[in-house]
């Protein structure tokens, strides 16, 4: 059941010309509302799961072995705590972070927004390099060309009658291709999976600088409220909706888990079996190890999936803070595909990813969390209003609470980085 507050304008799915999500009848979900649900959890994994996801999956799991298993689940339940106070907060108030942002203190909203924007940015010029990576593992394609091409893939998304259709099924595409051709290079490299079950609670050793990086790349930046966004575009919100828009970011949470664990066991079995990886591509190194030549083109494959559905995400979601409920759809989609556009062109002229540019949006990235955070945790707690009456539930502000506190001690890390690079 679909819910618009008198208070807002009507939401609008980006792009699509049947503007929202039909009703169904009491106690009944439509077709077109699970498919937006689906659309939307997948949204937030894919977004996560992009060419810096599998590059740090690697070198920590040839870093740290069997005992990543256990920085990978403290992460998940991070990740957990924080999607499941940021989706409800969002879906409940039917309101974009922005919004929220600005309804708590004028001003706030825009900062975020810029701030995601300019990440969101610089990621989607690193997701085009990927992109390019990608397609030149898999058929040898220069990588410029690849670029270019997953460029124009997402652009057509946009570019469709019905774009907020194509987007939802796309994203879902593209997650289980992820997800089914790394299971595969999983069992063919035949890692040790008790010994990885052990450490995921009996860890060899815990490295705390691993599980904040994690988290950070994981629920980062736009990546934290692109599931949330685009299930307020989608018209999926309201206090009734609740139960239904909580237990989406929980299953968008575990989809990106089960990508990380299974891309580690995959690596792992390689690194277990006595291969010595070394170089800037560990992961295309590990699947040719594990399944030769078919290996390699399987890791272009699940690469350029990765980038092309994280240029999908970030152009969304950056977009979506840019605008409002006022702004027309078609407009939105143009805006959509000139971010993917200028990301493109800086791709080419640059001619790869901008590796100081990527270290500086990270640090960004770190910063936006605790700073929107703050915001729907200062909703859960003080602004009934903007949650029209809802009763938030106290045992979930409370671990929410407790997570802030993480997210803070990630933007320090994130500030010390920046005065690093330029000191």
């Amino acid at each position: 059941m679909t819910q618009h507050h008198p208070e807002q304008a009507p939401v609008q799915d980006a792009g699509s010309t049947d503007a929202q999500t039909p009703k169904a009848a009491p106690g009944m979900v439509s077709s077109s509302s699970r498919q937006a649900i689906l659309g939307a959890l997948f949204l937030m994994a894919t977004s996560a799961i992009g060419p810096g996801f599998i590059t740090q999956t690697a070198n920590f799991t040839v870093q740290m072995g069997a005992a990543f298993a256990f920085a990978i689940l403290v992460s998940i339940l991070v990740d957990i705590a924080v999607q499941l106070n940021v989706w409800r907060v969002i879906g409940v108030s039917g309101l974009k972070a922005q919004q929220l942002g600005n309804a708590v203190l004028p001003g706030v909203g825009w900062l975020v927004a810029a701030l995601v924007a300019m990440g969101g940015l610089v990621f989607n010029i690193g997701n085009t390099a990927g992109g390019g990576l990608g397609l030149n593992a898999m058929t040898g394609l220069d990588a410029k060309w690849g670029g270019l091409i997953t460029a124009a893939l997402a652009i057509g998304v946009f570019l469709s009658r019905k774009a907020g259709m194509a987007l939802d099924k796309i994203v879902v595409a593209l997650g289980v291709v992820m997800i089914l051709v790394t299971g595969y290079v999983a069992i063919v490299s035949d890692p040790p999976v008790g010994e990885a079950m052990k450490n995921m609670v009996l860890p060899e050793q815990i490295s705390y600088v691993v599980i904040v990086t994690l988290i950070g790349g994981t629920i980062g930046g736009y990546i934290t409220y692109a599931g949330a966004h685009r299930m307020v575009d989608s018209g999926i919100t309201g206090p009734e909706n609740a139960k239904r828009i909580s237990s989406s970011s929980v299953i968008g949470i575990i989809i990106t888990g089960i990508m990380r664990f299974l891309l580690f066991l995959a690596i792992l079995g390689v690194v277990a079996g006595g291969a010595e990886l070394v170089g800037d591509n560990l992961a295309a190194q590990a699947f040719e190890q594990a399944a030769g030549a078919v290996g390699l083109r399987l890791f272009g494959l699940i690469l350029w999936a990765a980038a092309v559905s994280s240029v999908i995400g970030a152009a969304y979601t950056s977009v979506s803070f840019l605008t409002s409920d006022k702004t027309k759809a078609g407009t939105r989609n143009i805006l959509t595909v000139a971010f993917i556009v200028f990301s493109a062109i800086i791709f080419l002229l640059l001619g790869q990813a901008p590796s100081t540019l990527l270290i500086v949006a990270g640090a960004v990235n770190g910063l936006i969390l605790p700073i929107g955070f703050t915001v729907i945790m200062i909703v859960a707690w003080f602004r009934r209003d903007l949650l029209h009456g809802y009763s938030y539930p106290k045992w979930l502000a409370i671990i929410g609470s407790l997570v802030l506190i993480l997210t803070y001690i990630l933007g320090w890390k994130s500030l010390s980085g920046i005065a690093a690079l330029w000191a």
